[in-house]
């Protein structure tokens, strides 16, 4: 077990002593990220590099002054709104920082959205200037059309897709523009540390999208608690993660832990794709590695060379639990240690996490110094007891101050000091945290509970299998059966029999898949996630893929 550490809300208190800097009484991430690296002597360090070029933080901190003159002359003050639909590139990097410089507020949101999509979060956030890459102007004037709080809408690089028009009302304008409007500030706006800083659009726990509302202080929190509490990242740290910035885990990896230690982002502007990420961390010579299952599954199954993450001294996973297969895999494959935990938006980052060389399979690891955590039941009492599952809740400094507009399912979710995760967990006899689902993931066969994670391990096992969901869906009788909703490893076929076979012998036999269906592709949302939803509707319809029924007990 991880060595004692110190009380979570003295650790935290402690963090929030020393945010001070030139007044005690104010504090800005943007500064703090920024211009404390300037301050340091770290003005020729390298602070991000994207495919096309990199910016040392002298560089980034010219650019980011430059683009909040011009947010300041459209209008743009303390508190208002900024929203970003683009790329992960230098453009998105400049606005975020630029957007908090002000006092303002940075909104990143999904580039995965449709236009309607879209146009629900910038009618939602009420924003009166959005932000675009050229690749998805076309979803972002389809959104900015029929949103009218909108006056002004910039877009950088090479619009494709056609320009289709906008309202007399909304000026339009390009990044080049952007950065030779108004003279540059003198300084980071004096925001309090629980002024609002930064937006992110989640579904959580609840369904609909909604803003979780983080304050300047909360950026330090994480950086600090797991960052350096857990990572240990230094300024020689290259940072390359999967998750994209308009994801708190995503953030954090590629802005707030490489900034808050004068380290080096790698922005990875295209599709997550193993060969991609394998070239990018072997050329830019990447030191921590950020991932989900969803990229570490067809990773081990590409032909990406073993020595590609030589490089790299640690890898991370969440989003989703890590299956034992792939934490083997990639420590086998590519001398990799990857360290699983559990984050959320509405905590900002990761609150339970592994450690660095006590990678524990199967579990979230520990809580981070700074977190405390509970599992409790349906009515909200403590669970004391080990392997005992419950809902965890969580409580730290880092958690966002509520939803925007939301104040009834703020009430849900935020309950005084402790936030609802909406998943369910057990602790483990070595005070460890074992995931067992969502709330509502769990089901039951035959009368007697099942956790799905425990099925889907037990199947990416099989060497033909790449990925693996299992779901309830109700028979004739409405009475739920597990199905196994698989997708083969490149060049192999799935056995659905066979399957079911290795189960029953690798599990108890109530616990076997009731049936075994075979895609070529798993549905997910925007953040990556298997959109388990969408296969239990699927299912209930009508099956698609080859299914075998498995044979009675």
């Amino acid at each position: 077990m991880p060595n004692p550490v110190p009380d979570a809300a003295e650790l935290s208190a402690s963090i929030l002593r020393t945010i001070g800097g030139h007044n005690p009484d104010t504090f800005n991430a943007t500064d703090y990220l920024l211009d404390r690296n300037l301050r340091a002597d770290r003005g020729a360090n390298t602070a991000v590099v994207a495919p096309l070029r990199s910016l040392t933080y002298a560089e980034l901190a010219v650019e980011v002054r430059k683009v909040a003159g011009g947010l300041r002359e459209l209008g743009v003050r303390p508190e208002q709104r900024v929203l970003m639909c683009m790329a992960d590139d230098i453009e998105l990097f400049v606005a975020i920082l630029a957007t908090m410089y002000l006092g303002a507020v940075a909104v990143p949101t999904s580039t995965m959205l449709t236009g309607r999509e879209l146009r629900s979060l910038i009618v939602d956030s009420r924003t009166e200037v959005v932000l675009g890459s050229g690749e998805f102007a076309r979803t972002v004037r389809e959104a900015v059309r029929e949103a009218p709080e909108v006056r002004h809408l910039v877009l950088s690089g090479h619009e494709t897709g056609g320009k289709n028009p906008l309202p007399a009302a909304v000026r339009s304008l390009s990044w080049r523009k952007l950065r030779g409007l108004g003279s540059k500030p003198d300084g980071a706006h004096p925001t309090w540390p629980d002024s609002p800083a930064l937006w992110l659009y989640t579904s959580g726990t609840t369904g609909e999208p909604k803003a979780a509302m983080h304050r300047h202080v909360d950026i330090k929190l994480v950086s600090e608690l797991y960052g350096k509490g857990v990572l240990g990242i230094g300024p020689a740290d290259r940072f390359l993660s999967v998750a994209k910035l308009f994801f708190a885990y995503g953030i954090g990896n590629s802005l707030f832990f490489p900034m808050s230690v004068g380290g080096t982002a790698l922005l990875e502007p295209g599709r997550p794709s193993p060969r991609a990420f394998a070239e990018r961390a072997k050329t830019d010579g990447a030191t921590l590695l950020f991932g989900s299952p969803s990229f570490w599954a067809p990773l081990l199954a590409s032909d990406a060379s073993d020595d590609s993450f030589a490089t790299v001294r640690h890898g991370v996973s969440a989003g989703e639990a890590l299956p034992e297969r792939m934490l083997a895999g990639m420590r086998e494959r590519f001398g990799v240690e990857v360290l699983d935990g559990i984050g959320s938006t509405e905590m900002l980052h990761i609150f339970i996490s592994n450690r660095p060389g006590e990678a524990r399979p199967g579990s979230s690891g520990f809580p981070v110094p700074g977190y405390d955590v509970e599992i409790r039941d349906v009515h909200g009492a403590v669970i004391d007891e080990d392997d005992k599952a419950g809902e965890l809740y969580v409580r730290g400094e880092s958690a966002a101050i509520g939803y925007w507009c939301r104040a009834a399912v703020s009430r849900q979710v935020f309950l005084g000091e402790w936030t609802r995760t909406g998943d369910t967990y057990q602790r483990n006899p070595d005070g460890s945290y074992t995931c067992l689902g969502r709330q509502g993931d769990l089901l039951k066969a035959g009368g007697i509970w099942v956790s799905p994670g425990e099925v889907e391990a037990r199947l990416l096992e099989h060497p033909d299998v790449a990925e693996v969901v299992v779901v309830g869906v109700p028979d004739a009788d409405d009475l739920d059966k597990p199905i196994a909703c698989v997708v083969a490893k490149p060049g192999h076929t799935v056995d659905a029999a066979e399957l079911i076979d290795w189960c029953r012998e690798g599990l108890a036999a109530y616990k076997r898949p009731r049936a075994v269906v075979v895609l070529n592709e798993l549905p997910r949302t925007a953040t990556g996630k298997i959109r388990r939803n969408v296969l239990r509707g699927l299912l209930r319809e009508e099956p698609s893929g080859d299914e075998t029924p498995a044979p009675t007990a």
